[in-house]
């Protein structure tokens, strides 16, 4: 069996994880049922568990010593019977239901024995629908990686049949999507004819960003809207966490955000976050719980290179204002485009190891915390997680059922109880709201604001 050594940042999601706090995160995929197959549901699973090939990360087993790990498992010993579940919902199944299923499923942390990974397929939800969920661990897949492997495992053509299991497929097996794949960049002659002048560089630009972030988050003073680690107000969402999760959504047209961003001169991003900002203030403002700071958000982006699909995370993160203080939606997002530009800014404009190294040291203290176990106890470094991640722009099939809607199911911490996740698809905006149950009464509160929060921002921006 080959080794895998795994990256610091990769292996510090296996380190923090508890039984409160699994690292895992998840994919809920909802299909329609072929007009002309109604039994397709059972024959796909039945033809799905003849498949018995493996393919990264779906065969990689975590080694934790001497040095974590990844072994690749041979196909015959893992045991698909348990990685790949089939349920049904009592007939015909509600969105809702299909929530409380889920947040069942996605409380529960992995068992190590095996590899990190679930297929749950669910069949019985109203309409002639089905829905694929699938988890994984965090160390193995971010939000860009997990749509990657989406873009291998769905085809773009709905006559594709006899498709391969996700499983199968992977980051190795053949690319089932239909979509060719863009050739990787080639770097720069300066950047070949001189690698340890770039590389003096880059460590420089990182260090001039870290040192200034931190000095900024003990000092407190900031030269502009920057929010910087650490200097968030504490509130609800920043306390200790327990096991039993809740999950809701909610999906908008990607055109319908749009044209609010161009009335506001603003980013789709940015329109995000303000209406995430506005459904927080109102749900804090109903629980008394409101504090006078805004809110901050850690907001992930991706340093991925290519388009292909890997193992691992390749994230680096910025933090932002979530405008909770303002309560003029225009007023709000003017300070959250001022504050996600400077945090841009701040982003050394570096890549490959330099931009790992830079996110280590930038999640360090946040990471020791939650490895240690302490996290939850102190000034949180951010206050929510929220994340933007761009989806499939073409409908996508499976075995000529159509996909008509994903969402995001992510993962929380001591600390942080509340992640706030969106995949656009074919035209639609689908977030996925991922809360600690004791943490959070009514978490779909959260999501219904969300939505009226749009409304008034349009009905604000209307000429």
């Amino acid at each position: 069996m080959g080794r895998k050594l795994l990256a610091v940042n990769d292996s510090a999601w296996l380190f923090a994880e508890s039984h409160r706090t699994p690292m895992q995160v998840g994919m809920l995929a909802t299909f329609r049922v072929p007009e002309d197959q109604p039994t397709f549901v059972a024959d796909l699973v039945a033809r799905w568990r003849e498949v018995r090939s493996f393919a990264p990360p779906f065969n990689y087993l975590f080694k934790k010593s001497p040095v974590p790990s990844w072994i690749e498992v041979p196909d015959e010993e893992i045991d698909l019977d348990y990685h790949l579940r089939h349920s049904a919902l009592p007939a015909p199944g509600s969105q809702r239901e299909l929530g409380v299923l889920v947040s069942r499923l996605h409380s529960s942390m992995m068992d190590r024995r095996y590899p990190l990974w679930e297929c749950h397929v669910i069949e019985g939800l109203e309409e002639d629908r089905w829905s694929l969920y699938i988890k994984a661990h965090h160390s193995q897949v971010d939000g860009v990686g997990g749509i990657r492997l989406l873009r291998r495992i769905l085809s773009a053509d709905p006559d594709t049949r006899d498709m391969l299991p996700p499983w199968a497929v992977g980051t190795r097996g053949p690319d089932q999507s239909g979509i060719p794949s863009r050739p990787r960049s080639m770097p720069s002659a300066e950047a070949v004819a001189s690698p340890r002048a770039g590389a003096v560089r880059s460590g420089a630009t990182v260090l001039a960003s870290l040192t200034k972030t931190y000095a900024e988050t003990l000092t407190g003073t900031r030269d502009d809207d920057r929010a910087v680690p650490f200097r968030a107000p504490k509130s609800i969402f920043n306390g200790r966490i327990h096991t039993p999760r809740r999950f809701a959504t909610q999906h908008y047209s990607i055109e319908r955000l749009r044209s609010v961003a161009k009335a506001a001169d603003a980013s789709l991003n940015d329109i995000f976050l303000t209406i995430c900002g506005g459904a927080l203030r109102r749900y804090l403002v109903e629980h008394d719980q409101l504090p006078t700071q805004t809110l901050t958000a850690n907001v992930p982006v991706s340093v991925r290179e290519g388009t292909a699909a890997s193992v691992g995370n390749a994230i680096t993160f910025l933090y932002a204002t979530l405008g909770t203080d303002i309560e003029d939606p225009v007023v709000r997002i003017a300070a959250i485009k001022s504050s996600t530009a400077s945090g841009k800014a701040r982003l050394p404009e570096v890549n490959g190891l330099a931009m790992t190294a830079y996110t280590a040291v930038l999640m360090a203290p946040f990471l020791t915390q939650a490895i240690l176990g302490v996290g939850g106890r102190g000034r949180p470094a951010s206050n929510i997680v929220v994340s933007n991640v761009p989806g499939p722009a073409e409908a996508r099939y499976l075995d000529g059922s159509r996909m008509e809607e994903i969402y995001p199911v992510s993962l929380l911490f001591n600390g942080q109880a509340l992640n706030i996740t969106a995949v656009s698809y074919d035209g639609e905006f689908n977030i996925g709201f991922t809360g600690c149950r004791d943490s959070i009464p009514s978490l779909q509160k959260i999501a219904v604001y969300a939505g009226e929060e749009l409304d008034r921002l349009e009905a604000a921006l209307a000429p």
